[in-house]
C-alpha cells in the first residue's frame, strides 16, 4: 500500500494541526528516518521564486538520510497569478519517495471546506490527505482535555477538565471568539497542573488557583456591550481586544454595530414588523434581529448620531491624523473616552419604541 506524501490541513485549531503535520511526516518516514521540516510562508511577490524553491525541495529524491517535509502556509498568496498557480499545482505529482508535502490553512471557526479549492481537490486527486480541524469548543473542550490529561498521565478530579475548558474561553459562544489557541493554552496549564499536584488528583478549586480567566478577543461580544450600554464590559473587552486586532478595525466593528442601530430605529416605524425591518437590512436571523432590537431601545436617534460622528474621531486618532495625540496610550485613552461619552452616557433606562 502507497504512503500519501501530500496533504492539506486547514482549520483554526493551531495545536492540533501541528501534530497532524508532525504526524503525517511520520507516515512518510515509514518507520525511517525523521524528515526534516522545512517551513514556506507564500508571498505574492516572489510566489515564482518560492515555488522553484519548494520544487527543488520536494522533488529531488532522497538518496541518504531523510527526506524534506515542506510545510506551506498562505498558499493564496502563491496562486494569484494564473501561471504562478498551475506552477504551484505542478509540484504535487511530483513529490520524490521520502519527501512530503503539506498545506496549512489557517480558517476561520466554523470553516467546512478548504479555502484554496483548486490546491484540495489537486491534493484529493493525487491521493493525498485533506483534513478539516475544528478547534473544540464546550463540552468536547472538556472531554479534549480529559483526554490530554489521560495520555500524559495527570488525574483529574471530577469537573477539573470542564473549569479548565471554561477558564481558557471554551465556553464563550460569541461566533468570532478567538480560539485558535484554546488548545495549546489548555495543554500548558495542564504542565502546571501536573507539576502543582504532581502525586495527586487536580481538583477544580486547583485550577482555579492556578489558571488565570482567558477572556477571548470576542469583536461580537464587545459590539454587545457597546449596544446594550455596559460601559464597564465594554473597556474590559477593548483590553483584549486590542491585543489581537488593530485598531483601525475595532473602530469598524464599532461603527458597524452602531449604523444597525440608527438605521433599525429609522426603518421601524415605516416597517409592518420587526422582521420584515431587519430582512431589509440583510438581517435573516429571527433571534439577531430581536437582539437587535432590545439593544435599539437603549438609545436615541441623536445618541447614536454623536457617537458616530465620535467614532470618526476616533478613527483620525487611531490613524495617526495631524493634530491628534499619538501612541499606545493616546489610542487606549481616546477609546475610554468615547465609552465614557457615548456608551455610559445614558443611565440605560430609556428606550426607544420598536414594534415587535
Amino acid at each position: 500500500m502507497s504512503i500519501a506524501r501530500v496533504a492539506y490541513f486547514f482549520g483554526d485549531d493551531d495545536l492540533t494541526i501541528d501534530r497532524a503535520v508532525a504526524r503525517f511526516g511520520s507516515q512518510v518516514a515509514d518507520g525511517g528516518e525523521l524528515l526534516e521540516r522545512w517551513d514556506l510562508r507564500g508571498s505574492r511577490n516572489t510566489a515564482s521564486v518560492q515555488i522553484g524553491e519548494l520544487h527543488g525541495r520536494v522533488a529531488t529524491p532522497v538518496m541518504f538520510g531523510g527526506g524534506t517535509l515542506a510545510v506551506v502556509t498562505n498558499a493564496g498568496a502563491l496562486a494569484v497569478r494564473v501561471e504562478d498557480r498551475d506552477a504551484l499545482l505542478a509540484v504535487i505529482p511530483v513529490v520524490a519517495d521520502g519527501n512530503a508535502l503539506v498545506i496549512v490553512e489557517q480558517s476561520q471557526s466554523g470553516a467546512k471546506y478548504p479555502g484554496q479549492t483548486k490546491l484540495a481537490e489537486a491534493i484529493r486527486g493525487a491521493g493525498g490527505l485533506v483534513r478539516g480541524i475544528e478547534s473544540p469548543k464546550e463540552g468536547a473542550l472538556a472531554a479534549w482535555i480529559d483526554g490530554e490529561a489521560r495520555d500524559r498521565g495527570i488525574r483529574l478530579g471530577v469537573g477539573a477538565a470542564k473549569e479548565l475548558a471554561t477558564r481558557v474561553g471554551g465556553f464563550v459562544r460569541e461566533g468570532d471568539a478567538e480560539r485558535r489557541d484554546q488548545t495549546r493554552r489548555a495543554s500548558m496549564e495542564l504542565d502546571k497542573l501536573a507539576l502543582y499536584r504532581s502525586d495527586g488528583i487536580v481538583s477544580p478549586d486547583d485550577v482555579r488557583a492556578l489558571v488565570a480567566e482567558v477572556v477571548p478577543g470576542s469583536a461580537w461580544a464587545l459590539a454587545d456591550a457597546v449596544a446594550e450600554r455596559d460601559a464597564a464590559k465594554a473597556l474590559h473587552l477593548l483590553d483584549a481586544l486590542a491585543e489581537s486586532m488593530a485598531e483601525p478595525v475595532i473602530v469598524v466593528v464599532l461603527h458597524r454595530r452602531i449604523r444597525e442601530l440608527l438605521e433599525l430605529l429609522d426603518r421601524m416605524p415605516r416597517s409592518k414588523s420587526l422582521a420584515a425591518a431587519a430582512l431589509a437590512m440583510g438581517i435573516k436571523s429571527e433571534f439577531r434581529a430581536r437582539r437587535l432590537a432590545e439593544q435599539a431601545r437603549k438609545w436615541r436617534p441623536e445618541e447614536l448620531i454623536a457617537a458616530i460622528d465620535g467614532l470618526l474621531e476616533l478613527d483620525a486618532v487611531v490613524k495617526g491624523a495631524p493634530g491628534r495625540g499619538d501612541g499606545d496610550a493616546q489610542h487606549r485613552l481616546a477609546f475610554a473616552l468615547w465609552v465614557a461619552d457615548h456608551v455610559a452616557a445614558a443611565d440605560g433606562s430609556r428606550t426607544a419604541p420598536v414594534r415587535r
